[in-house]
């Protein structure tokens, strides 16, 4: 069974405009199944009986109900499971079983949180969570403690309990995300600010890109680096002799790397790519998603005229069918056009970091991982 929508009408609806004309549908966050499997199970504790569904509270409003796939009493404790519904969303975790177990605690400790099977450890700082926790995050923690503290109020019982949050088969899951490279080990992240997974708004990567960089900074690294995929990351920090804590995974998402970054300085930042990606960048995109938009080919003609390419080349460049192709032109006509582009993709991360305290440099990569092209560190304000 998969987590139950009720028919509450706060109940987010399909997202409109997607492929094909299908909306696209909305899921719950990993947190939002542990809230419910941990209210089910501690209501079971109390009176033996697990409610099901189970209607949650989310931060935002939102009431709905969540089928359980698994209950089971023991000696002292109770388990509960919900499997996650992530809609149409590509989450690795989609068809995961949550699962929670809780446990009587001391009267007065209130909520206590415990790693189970599946979910990772914190061992950095920087995160959200201490070292030495369980990586659950505080919104999930906080509607745990609400929906336990709901049933201990309608049962007269104090909402006292260790709850012990597992996922099967979530080590093995982990190993598709960032957790190793933030710090988190054994398993994976409960995540959730709202509750509701929006399909497609890759806020698990954004939130790995503000976690990486938080990391990066408790460590006290002067030095981080952003790529756009995993060619340019391991070029970039050969070139640089990089820790692993000091690369950003952002993807497209140069931008929101960026101003995260202004409002959390490091005193320098490198910006790498292949050479489609920095030539987008040069042309103002700060999102290079290919939905975004192409790279435009005249306007890459119309730089490499201003770095003295010759008519005939600047033609041959506007013809190309790719970046890749008018990079191999350039090439042969002896012009650099990486450094170009290099220097065009400085100007608007510069001004999306936009702090005297920060220096910025773009490094642009051809598929094989050389370095073809570069915009040195220089303050951006």
């Amino acid at each position: 069974m998969t987590a139950a929508m009720s028919d509450d009408p706060a109940i987010p609806p399909p997202e409109p405009g997607t492929p094909g004309g299908r909306p696209l549908r909305r899921g719950w966050t990993t947190g939002a199944c542990a809230t419910a499997a941990a209210k089910a199970a501690f209501a079971a504790l109390g009176d033996g009986a697990f409610p099901d569904p189970v209607p949650i509270s989310l931060p935002g409003g939102l009431n709905p109900s969540f089928a359980l796939a698994t209950t089971r009493l023991g000696p002292g404790e109770a388990t509960a499971g919900v499997v996650k519904d992530a809609g149409d969303d590509p989450d690795v975790t989609h068809g995961a079983l949550v699962l929670a177990t809780v446990r009587p605690a001391p009267a007065g400790s209130g909520v206590r949180f415990r790693a189970g099977a599946g979910v990772g450890t914190v061992t950095r700082p920087g995160l959200p969570i201490a070292p030495g926790e369980p990586a659950i995050n505080p919104v999930p923690r906080r509607m745990i403690r609400e929906a336990i503290a709901e049933v201990a109020a309608a049962s007269g019982r104090a909402p006292d309990a260790e709850v012990e949050i597992a996922i099967a088969d979530g080590g093995r899951l982990a190993e598709r995300t960032l957790n190793r490279r933030l710090g988190i080990v054994g398993g994976l992240s409960v995540l959730g600010t709202t509750g509701v997974v929006i399909p497609f708004s890759c806020a698990a990567w954004i939130h790995s890109i503000h976690r990486g960089i938080d990391v990066a900074r408790a460590m006290g690294l002067g030095h981080i680096a952003g790529a756009t995929g995993s060619a340019s990351e391991a070029a970039v920090q050969a070139l640089h002799g990089l820790p692993e804590t000091a690369l950003i995974d952002m993807g497209d998402f140069v931008g929101g790397m960026l101003k995260y970054v202004r409002a959390r300085p490091v005193a320098r930042v490198t910006v790498a790519g292949g050479v489609a990606k920095m030539t987008k960048l040069g042309q103002g995109l700060l999102d290079l998603h290919s939905k975004r938009g192409r790279a435009d080919m005249p306007a890459l003609a119309a730089l490499a005229q201003t770095g003295g390419a010759a008519p005939g080349l600047v033609a041959t460049i506007e013809a190309s069918n790719t970046v890749a192709e008018a990079f191999g032109h350039a090439a042969a006509g002896g012009l650099a056009l990486g450094d170009l582009v290099a220097r065009a993709a400085w100007t608007p991360a510069a001004a999306a970091l936009a702090r005297p305290d920060i220096a910025l440099e773009i490094t642009v990569f051809d598929r094989e991982g050389r370095l073809v092209g570069r915009a040195p560190f220089a303050p951006t304000a």
